[in-house]
């Protein structure tokens, strides 16, 4: 999978359930992490 795909739906899965600026960060850092596990 493209990086730019992935940072996309991780950015919009972050935004989606992010509660505040570090749990932002951290959902996006775990959903990136998966999406790179998957390919």
């Amino acid at each position: 999978m493209n990086n730019l795909f992935k940072g996309l739906i991780a950015g919009y899965g972050a935004y989606k359930l992010g509660g505040g600026c570090l749990g932002t960060i951290l959902v996006f850092v775990v959903i990136f992490m998966l999406l790179g596990q998957c390919s």
